[in-house]
């Protein structure tokens, strides 16, 4: 258990973390800091000595009209910008007095936040960096604007998805935004200002408003083509301690402590931080809501939520509610290490039925299809390899309970986990890890180029014709490689930049993806939304078979047009025979083609399925 930081938990259920208001005539600063500190705040040349407006709570005004003008707290002589801070200076070292109506585009006030109900979301992960850089269309590569340009519009809707999960946009700590004109990279997992948008994906960083309303110009460009934006946030962590807003505001409150006094490290980024402490637990609430009030963000993705403690995630879903519950929030479910909270306590995949309206990555269909995190090596279904198909099963039908599904066959969930199939996010890649390709390449030794892409296309269409919210790593459809790096977080360009040209050398890839993602959202079968329903149209069809899995979403399955729909994944290097209830059937998905209209006719009660390739027919 997490050791006692402070004598008493100081809670301020008045306070929130809007520690600078702005006004012509008056700038007020507040501070969350101890009773017993020595606080000021320095605007632009001034400095301010704080009172205590209460316990722990600090404040102080400055007079007349300060926009534009830098601040930075000082609290027992450390300085920082504070926890909050809206805008900031180049590298995030000075907060900056704004007025934050003043940050909005042209027709912001009519922009309308795009918030598609879990079953019918497609999530498309992206780097701002990976994404444009290498694009020779691209105005602003590597930028906020580029996502604004026709030709990334046009992509991404072409492709079909809807949503797009921007890895982390906030103000981080690894690339120096003075000088961007020298080669750096870094996904962002290393927090500094977590309510400021990150510099270095601005034209101008030493700007303090551009990156905002740049910010702001790309999600409205994207809420325009109908696609929402969901933001990746690291609440678990910061860059460091001792230089960290936190420590600096107030020292060791915002961090876990183990029973021997040595800061916890859950995160594996040497700190993990206190949601179950109000105050930080408040301040994850705010942040959240001031992302979706203020810039109009979709839905998040809680990286390491298993570092978080239950009551804070459930939390922070009511009072998302109370703005809009289509605001999807999903995360990892686990932790990157051992926490100094029990795990019945924490955001855990396994808690996950605690956990209403929250999703959770599935690592178990993942790792089913691939083979194991801890070895690039080995393979699972898409290598010919048996004994992952219940595995697979379970993912199909959104690792909620089903008659059919073992889960003492399993391979890390010994009991369903999600009480509805979307609070499972189905994937086979994302940024962690190889990329699908790399994988295939690692744990398939001698793969040949046609082969890899009959596995991709195999790998892509388990995800999308499964039960859970499917997701899937931006640049796949264009068969992205990383050179086989398995950790590309500080990797140069040339290892994470998507290769444009690779949409014209394989136009098949594109062009499955494309239809994959359009079977799933023109036949609502493949999304019932509901554990109820799951139960009642998905029937396994026996194959007796190793890596083969087959399944039928029967008699019109979510009010589809089709009756019966049976998809059948064959991870072998040979064709296979599978029994299906003899009827007439049209065969919509077949030898790495998907056509809606039909690429012919099965009158049987048994079809060839070809290697490694679904078959999906419906009568």
């Amino acid at each position: 258990m997490a050791a006692l930081i402070v004598a008493c938990d100081p809670v301020k259920e008045s306070f929130n973390f809007d520690e600078v208001t702005y006004t012509p005539c008056q700038t007020v600063f507040k501070l969350f800091a101890p009773s017993d500190a020595t606080c000021m705040v320095v605007v632009g040349e001034d400095t301010l000595q704080m009172e205590q407006l209460a316990d722990t709570i600090w404040t102080a005004t400055a007079k007349g009209n300060h926009k534009g003008k830098t601040y930075e707290f000082l609290v027992n002589g450390q300085s920082s910008p504070g926890v909050f801070a809206k805008a900031v200076t180049v590298n995030g070292q000075k907060g900056v007095v704004v007025d934050m109506a003043e940050t909005n585009p042209k027709d912001w006030e009519t922009d309308v936040p795009v918030r598609h109900i879990p079953k019918n979301m497609y999530i498309y992960e992206m780097h701002h960096r990976d994404f444009s850089i290498a694009n020779p269309l691209a105005k602003y590569p590597g930028k906020y604007l580029a996502l604004t340009e026709l030709w990334a519009i046009d992509h991404l809707k072409e492709l079909g998805i809807n949503a797009v999960h921007l890895l982390p946009s906030y103000d981080y700590g690894s690339v120096d935004e003075t000088r961007l004109d020298q080669p750096q990279y870094n996904w962002g997992y290393d927090p500094v200002n977590y309510n400021v948008p990150e510099g270095g994906y601005s034209t101008d960083p030493f700007n303090p408003t551009a990156r905002i309303t740049e910010f702001k110009q790309m999600v409205q460009a994207l809420h325009q083509a109908g696609i929402a934006v969901i933001l990746d946030v690291v609440y678990n962590h910061t860059y460091n301690i001792d230089n960290s807003n936190f420590q600096k505001t107030y020292p060791d409150y915002f961090y876990r402590k183990t029973a021997d006094g040595t800061y916890s490290n859950g995160s594996g980024c040497g700190n993990e931080t206190a949601s179950e402490r109000p105050m930080m637990r408040k301040f994850m609430i705010e942040s959240v809501k001031y992302w979706i009030n203020e810039y109009h963000i979709d839905g998040f993705r809680f990286d390491l939520m298993g570092v978080h403690d239950i009551e804070t995630m459930n939390e922070i879903r009511k009072e998302v509610d109370k703005i809009d519950p289509s605001v999807i929030i999903y995360g990892e479910g686990w932790s990157a290490g051992a926490c100094a909270l029990p795990n019945e306590v924490l955001g855990m995949k396994a808690n996950i039925s605690k956990m209403p309206g929250i999703a959770a990555f599935s690592d178990d269909m993942r790792d089913a299809l691939r083979g194991p995190f801890s070895d690039d090596t080995k393979g699972a279904f898409l290598a010919g390899i048996p004994g992952m198909e219940e595995s697979l099963k379970a993912g199909i039908a959104g690792m909620t309970e089903h008659p059919q599904v073992d889960y003492t066959k399993v391979n890390y969930s010994d009991k369903p986990y999600a009480k509805e199939p979307t609070q499972m996010i189905a994937y086979v890649s994302c940024h962690d890890d190889m990329c699908l390709t790399d994988r295939l390449r690692s744990s398939i030794p001698g793969i040949k180029e046609d082969e890899l892409i009959r596995l991709d296309l195999l790998a892509q269409t388990a995800v999308f014709t499964s039960q859970g919210i499917p997701f899937m790593l931006s640049g796949e459809e264009l068969l992205r490689d990383k050179k086989g790096v398995h950790n590309s977080f500080e990797s140069p360009d040339s290892i994470n930049q998507l290769d444009w040209s690779h949409k014209d050398k394989y136009p098949q890839v594109f062009n499955y993806y494309k239809r994959l993602i359009a079977l799933r959202r023109n036949h609502p079968a493949f999304r019932l939304g509901e554990t109820s329903l799951v139960k009642k149209h998905l029937e396994f069809l026996d194959t007796d078979t190793d890596c083969v899995v087959a399944f039928m979403l029967k008699n019109h399955a979510g009010g589809d047009s089709w009756n019966d729909i049976i998809v059948i994944l064959n991870g072998n290097r040979s064709a296979k025979l599978v029994k299906i209830p003899k009827d007439r059937y049209q065969v919509v998905c077949c030898d790495g083609e998907i056509n809606e209209d039909g690429l012919g006719e099965v009158n049987s009660d048994r079809v060839v399925v070809k290697p490694q390739s679904a078959l999906i027919i419906h009568n």
